[in-house]
């Protein structure tokens, strides 16, 4: 039996050794394939190779297989890895957008930053960047030549719509770091609200100061407002938890292949406030950081959280860098909460499948079984899940995006209107007060039909479908007065789904006047006119024991 037992254990540990040996073979056999292949092509080719266009074209396909998150940088490009994990860069301080004729335009300025200061507006149409002509040129090519060295000085040439002659700038670059924080402010007699767009160096001392401040006006109640935030530094979700919960508890750990990824992310400072009524917002665009902050606050029933599903990115992402000045990207361990869950959504395809369609379509689809959602444990024993992000305690259900709604918000009609208005209006009431019009909404309907807008409505592609399958059936001749009736009803008509839309239609009016005057603060407040997770929120927080029966108390 002793002889068995030690053959056993002998061939148990031999087996990890076998794997791990078989597995040096295949990287060392398909790396020399790669090298024999490239250098087959490279002689024989009938054309000569680009090293740099085809090699890059081989590493992209391979980072593309593993997650949306890795990612190889290239000297050219390591400009924008720094921003990433910074948030600071040198360049003009404004987002760029490219028309539908290939033209790029200033999109939306930051306030008090350079292209603000100079007197940049939304809708400029970019010309030249000194001497170098921008026609032809894709929004990150014209990035590139906007970014650079903070202190270093060129020259903007623009069109402004509405005006013959074009207009030069002169522009010094400064370091640009957008405001974490771009609005604090109170929803309520007693209830603070805090915006945090994003997790970049010093938002969690920025956070500190939100609170105060919020509560020496009054607030005896909170909203942490995550919705859209991507996430970003690690240690400064850690520091805004701790804000809320004791010195010493962890707030999150990594765990990778490797035990350099294992590291557990504990609170170590007094807190600013363990009892204050806490509420986080959440969306399909929470993600990374934000998902920490908030799904640690919920295992450790410390907020509720109201919303919808977030994105489920649990992925640590660490920079390695690579010979000739480039970097590599890559994902190296997963995060897990304080009740051991992780929040990374199971499938890493799918994720890809769905980011394509939500950027084609605005539309969101599932990417986890509900088999695959593990079940664990707050601090308080409430049933949490893993596989799908951070899943709210209190669910508020949207409605879809219309068709009509997608392609208005990502048409150049409503940033020539809103250009329009801008131009004719020197300025506007506070937020607060400022509405769209019954004249707005006539003024930009008939700019739309003028404009020849087009969009894609899916009813009319639905049900060409359904014809020609029933044709294939032979249904078709004995329901053609159903299948006319139909599609009589479902006939393109502009005006009437303008005014079946108008309330969502006059809402991205609103947004796009108003980011020209007040910039992203002014879209914020105009956004919680008519909000419904805030409502939902505010019902939760006015409602102590429904609050207290949330978090298992």
């Amino acid at each position: 039996m002793k002889k068995t037992l030690f053959t056993w254990l002998a061939i148990l540990a031999f087996l990890p050794l076998r794997a791990q040996t078989e597995h040096n073979f295949a990287v060392s056999k398909y790396l020399d394939l790669f090298n024999t292949i490239y250098r087959q092509l490279d002689i024989f080719y009938v054309d000569s190779l680009e090293a740099d266009k085809l090699v890059r074209v081989g590493i992209d396909a391979i980072t593309r297989e593993l997650d949306l998150y890795t990612r190889f940088y290239p000297e050219e490009d390591i400009s924008e890895l720094k921003m990433m994990t910074t948030g600071k860069y040198g360049g003009i301080g404004s987002i760029i957008r490219m028309r539908k004729d290939s033209t790029v335009i200033i999109h939306e300025p930051y306030p008090d930053m350079p292209a603000a200061e100079v007197g940049l507006q939304v809708g400029d149409v970019m010309l030249k960047i000194d001497n170098k002509d921008l026609k032809g040129l894709s929004t990150a090519e014209v990035s590139d030549l906007l970014r650079g060295e903070p202190g270093t000085t060129f020259m903007l040439r623009i069109q402004r719509p509405g005006e013959k002659k074009p207009r030069d700038f002169k522009i010094t670059r400064r370091s640009i770091k957008k405001s974490a924080l771009p609005y604090v402010g109170m929803v309520g007699n007693d209830i603070g609200y805090i915006f945090l767009s994003e997790f970049t160096e010093g938002c969690a001392k920025d956070m500190r100061k939100a609170i105060i401040s919020l509560k020496e006006k009054g607030a005896k109640r909170l909203v942490l407002d995550l919705r859209g935030n991507g996430g970003g530094l690690l240690s400064e979700a850690v520091d805004i938890v701790n804000l809320f919960v004791p010195k010493g508890l962890k707030i999150v750990e990594t765990r990778g292949k490797h035990l350099a990824a294992h590291f557990a992310y504990n609170t170590n400072s007094e807190p600013l406030d363990t009892n204050i009524p806490l509420a986080v917002l959440v969306n399909e665009e929470t993600a990374s950081a934000a998902e920490i902050v908030s799904g640690s606050l919920q295992d450790l029933d410390r907020a509720v959280v109201v919303g919808c599903d977030t994105y489920g990115k649990g992925l640590v992402q660490s920079s390695r860098e690579l010979p000739y000045n480039s970097s590599l990207k890559l994902t190296t361990a997963k995060y897990y909460l304080p009740s051991g869950r992780c929040i990374q959504k199971v499938d890493y395809k799918r994720l890809r499948e769905a980011a394509e369609i939500y950027r084609t379509t605005g539309k969101r689809i599932d990417t986890t079984a509900d088999s695959l959602k593990q079940h664990f444990r707050t601090a308080g024993g409430r049933d949490v899940t893993e596989g799908s992000g951070i899943h709210p305690d209190f669910e508020v259900k949207h409605d879809t995006v219309s068709n009509l709604i997608f392609y208005l918000s990502t048409d150049d009609i409503l940033i020539d209107w809103g250009t329009r208005y801008f131009q004719s209006h020197p300025s506007i009431p506070a937020v607060s007060e400022f509405a769209i019009t019954d004249e707005d909404y006539a003024d930009f309907k008939k700019m739309v039909k003028e404009s020849g807008f087009e969009y894609d409505r899916q009813s009319g592609k639905r049900l060409d479908e359904l014809k020609k399958a029933a044709q294939f059936e032979g249904y078709y001749d004995d329901a053609k007065a159903e299948f006319d009736a139909l599609e009589k009803k479902l006939a393109h008509n502009l005006d009437r789904e303008m005014e079946h839309q108008q309330k969502d239609i006059r809402r991205l009016m609103a947004n796009e006047v108003i980011k020209r005057y007040y910039y992203q603060a002014g879209i914020v407040e105009e956004m919680l006119k008519d909000d419904d997770d805030l409502k939902r929120a505010l019902d939760v927080l006015n409602n102590e024991s429904e609050y207290n029966k949330a978090l298992g108390k």
